[in-house]
């Protein structure tokens, strides 16, 4: 049957070339002859072949309803001031309550309305006598709030990796409270660990000037007050010793008030230290600061630590500060990086974690291309001595298949695995599988004396139903992996589903279109090498 016979040629041509093209074949043959090109990198490599770091990190979602409990104590407390109402103390208690005493039971009327509006608690306790009453969250508020926690975690952890510079990333969600990252190329886990799970807290406070750190240790620590620590590590010993500060509980600016932070080099001593610049309502609040504290101390606070105290000299206008610490280049970058891309909602820790060597990547490549390469010898010879120039022509076919395959996941920037090196030597064995179905049946309808054109007709049409029935259950099985399975899994269904999609155009399009070409132009067909 010769009908649209060019038409199909145009497009078995069609295919061939746009799969070229997203092979970055032409780049091959240019720097083949000589010519200046780019390396192509038409296929992305997994972690298990090219080498990298898999990490499970787990979100601490208790600490994020923690710390949206305490700013929802802010919250109370500024409210009741700016109604006039006396506040003795506001306190946490556990991980979802607030504790709030009034100054004075007689406003107790009065605070009614401010604890009416904080929507997303409802009151446990209430002591009008004693001026007391217990808010505590909403069980749907703290559920939503872990929830946010490891979607905003997700967010910053994906912001940090794309500009520490890694290719082809894999950051995803798994489970309720977990984060998978898999970071290919990446041969320093340690560094890779403390950019992504580094909380990158910073907070502003005023050092308490009225009395110093050791006596505070000594006498106890004043109300509104904390003590933080300094590190410092001594240049010749090595040794690290912590220096104690008295600090103001009061957050001033936090790293929500900026807009950016680089790395810059200080000219007196030639070490980097990261210069922040605020956004226009923390610069405002910065020069206001800057300008009712002159002569006091600024404590920069990351994750905790105090990295540096500097006097306040004057009122500074340029919305921009320093931060020192002794830093290397890499951590000053990566401080940089984690405060460009903002705090995490909550801690993170490490739950699990692989670390795959280039080495072991290229020698788990090498027995992928081979095993490939004997699968894909084994069939070929297998076809061509079973069914002869039928055979030929199924191994051209399968050769059409694998060139889709590949141009596919190029196309789609997706990621090969050894999972997916699998999944290609399986697709090889299914797509000579249709063409078996097929040749079988026109040879059953040459036993059953059709002639060779009407042979051709009724075995590639009667096949048609077993091959999609089969296929189908295929696809399915595919889809399912795909959509539910996560790592490995999920690279092996990606390359069965797209092989199995080739197999079933180059056995129905290609294949029988080859056919057509041989035997449907000739007046007669003595037989069919099959």
């Amino acid at each position: 049957m010769r009908k649209n016979l060019g038409l199909r040629i145009g497009i078995v041509v069609v295919v061939i070339l746009t799969s070229l093209a997203y092979l970055d074949v032409h780049i091959m043959v240019a720097r083949l002859f000589g010519y200046n090109q780019p390396a192509p990198t038409p296929i992305n490599l997994g972690l298990d072949l090219q080498g990298g770091i898999h990490l499970v990190l787990g979100v601490d979602v208790d600490k994020a309803v923690e710390a949206q409990v305490e700013r929802a104590g802010d919250s109370v407390r500024a409210e009741l001031e700016k109604k006039g109402i006396g506040v003795a103390k506001i306190e946490r208690r556990g991980p979802t309550e607030l504790v709030v005493r009034l100054a004075s039971p007689q406003t107790w009327n009065d605070a009614q309305s401010v604890f009416r509006d904080m929507a997303i608690f409802e009151t446990k306790e209430a002591d009008q006598g004693a001026g007391r009453v217990v808010l505590t969250l909403r069980p749907r508020e703290a559920a939503a709030i872990k929830d946010l926690a490891v979607r905003q975690g997700l967010e910053t952890i994906r912001n940090r990796v794309d500009q520490f510079g890694v290719a082809e990333p894999s950051i995803q969600q798994q489970g309720e409270n977990r984060i998978l990252v898999q970071l290919p190329g990446v041969q320093d886990p340690e560094r890779a660990k403390a950019l992504i799970g580094k909380t990158a807290l910073l907070e502003f406070k005023l050092l308490d000037d009225r009395m110093d750190a050791e006596t505070a240790l000594r006498s106890g620590i004043p109300e509104g007050d904390e003590i933080l620590y300094q590190r410092r590590v001594d240049k010749e010993t090595k040794q690290e010793r912590k220096i104690p500060y008295l600090v103001q509980k009061k957050v001033l600016l936090t790293g929500r008030d900026l807009a950016t932070a680089r790395v810059s080099i200080d000219q007196n001593t030639s070490e980097p230290y990261v210069s922040v610049d605020f956004n226009a309502a923390g610069a405002k609040a910065f020069a206001d600061l800057t300008d009712a504290n002159v002569g006091r101390r600024l404590a920069i606070i990351l994750d905790g630590n105090i990295h540096s105290a500097p006097q306040i000299r004057e009122r500074i206008p340029s919305g921009r500060a320093q931060i020192t610490g002794g830093f290397t280049s890499d951590e000053a970058t990566d401080l940089a990086i984690v405060l460009r891309a903002g705090a995490l909602p909550a801690p993170v820790q490490v739950l699990e974690e692989r670390t795959v060597g280039p080495s072991l990547g290229a020698d788990s490549i090498r027995k992928g291309l081979r095993s490939t390469l004997a699968a894909a010898l084994a069939v070929v010879l297998f076809m061509l001595l079973y069914y002869r120039l039928s055979g030929l022509i199924a191994d051209f076919a399968l050769a059409l298949n694998l060139l889709i395959l590949m141009a596919v996941m190029a196309g789609f920037h997706a990621t090969l695995t050894l999972p997916g090196i699998a999944g290609v030597v399986l697709t090889i064995g299914m797509a000579v599988d249709t063409n078996i179905l097929i040749f079988e049946r026109i040879r059953e309808e040459l036993r059953l004396g059709k002639p060779p054109r009407a042979a051709i007709d009724a075995g590639f049409s009667r096949a048609l139903r077993t091959v999609i029935d089969t296929h189908m259950t295929v696809l399915v099985s595919a889809l399912i992996l795909m959509n539910w399975g996560t790592g490995p899994v999920k690279g092996f269904a990606v390359t069965l589903f797209t092989g199995i999609c080739a197999s079933l155009f180059t056995a129905y399009f290609f294949t029988r279109l080859i056919f057509d070409l041989i035997y449907m132009g000739q007046r007669r067909v003595e037989s069919i090498s099959i």
